[in-house]
């Protein structure tokens, strides 16, 4: 089993990361305010101005460790690393697969299906906590709405169908949403639906931000195995999109959104760790952040039994396992893709 090396995330504006012999050393102010052992790390994530030495730079390419830049509020701006990786059969065959147009409706099925059940359990979840009758029912009518999509799924003829079904579970889904928050919680958090670039409230913000890191996590898993990142089955082939990393990243959606519910159910934010702007956009504050990526990190230490390894797994290691699934899909090693399945 691979080793859950960590992230680096840096949010702090003007900070200095510079390389002192075998570590990482993060100065803010000419002060050091963390020092990381190289080989504690598999990758740099950093948000909004941060600066770095070059030799830090070239150090993380040579040693395979990729260098991501985010705006100060998640949104990918760049990647640097090392030379590609990976095995150019592998990448021939995705490419042979993608051009399967059964391989490709049918993987693109199962990674929406992994998306819907993994939702559905957050709001069947939230439908046994839940204290007031009329919130568990509403809450159990979105549920089942959830399993007629899956129901719908294996007769979608073609990758539309696919993405309509995928859809209109989302708005369900979403719309069930603020159900899952506290009562005395709704009002700060109340969400009207997904929105995104800008989002417009606070939770669309905190998921938004959620997501990206969960992005580049997916990312990373896909490039680990030796796949192609912008060749996907689900997510249209775009210029500059990493469309099978959000492939394998839908499956994963549920884990950031729960624990976006527990961050506010357990007043660990609070409306001032969020910015409001003109024209109505919402963003985190500094503090904000800080709060969200240490929650991130913890959560990716966190270990679930994975259905079939029948082990126990850290969260953080579930993308790179899903990517090995899916490079052993695309050689035909597997019969078909099984996305993962939360409880």
């Amino acid at each position: 089993m691979q080793t859950l090396l960590n992230t680096l995330y840096v949010s702090t504006q003007m900070a200095y990361l510079h390389l002192d012999n075998d570590t990482l050393r993060v100065e803010v102010e000419r002060q050091t305010r963390l020092r990381v052992p190289l080989h504690h790390l598999g990758g740099v994530v950093l948000f909004g101005n941060v600066l770095v030495s070059p030799a830090l730079i070239h150090r993380l390419a040579d040693e395979g460790k990729s260098l991501v830049l985010l705006t100060e509020n998640g949104r990918f701006k760049a990647r640097m690393e090392g030379p590609v990786s990976g095995n150019i059969l592998l990448r021939q065959a995705q490419h042979a697969c993608a051009a399967d147009q059964a391989f490709t409706l049918t993987i693109a099925r199962a990674f929406v299906a992994g998306k819907i059940r993994n939702a559905r359990q957050v709001l069947l979840r939230a439908a046994r906590e839940a204290k007031d009758e009329g919130d568990r029912a509403h809450l159990t009518r979105r549920a089942d709405d959830l399993a007629a999509a899956l129901r719908t799924l294996p007769a979608a003829g073609d990758l539309d169908t696919v993405r309509g079904v995928e859809g209109e579970a989302a708005r369900q889904y979403f719309a069930g949403l603020n159900l899952v928050l506290r009562p005395e919680s709704r009002a700060v958090f109340a969400m009207d639906g997904r929105s995104r670039r800008p989002p417009r409230d606070r939770i669309n913000a905190l998921l938004s931000f959620l997501y990206a890191m969960l992005m580049n996590d997916c990312r990373s898993a896909v490039e680990a195995v030796g796949l192609d990142p912008q060749l996907g089955f689900l997510h249209a082939v775009r210029p500059g999109r990493a469309a099978l990393a959000l492939d394998l990243m839908e499956e994963f959606r549920a884990q950031a959104d729960r624990l976006a519910l527990t961050l506010i159910n357990r007043g660990q934010l609070q409306a001032g760790d969020f910015t409001e702007h003109e024209g109505g956009a919402v963003t985190l504050a500094d503090a904000g952040r800080k709060t969200v990526i240490v929650a991130w990190q913890e959560k990716k230490r966190e270990e679930l039994a994975h259905p079939l390894l029948q082990q126990a797994v850290a969260i953080g290691l579930l993308p790179l396992l899903q990517a090995r699934f899916l490079a052993r899909t695309v050689r035909r090693e597997m019969a078909s893709y099984l996305p993962f399945l939360s409880r």
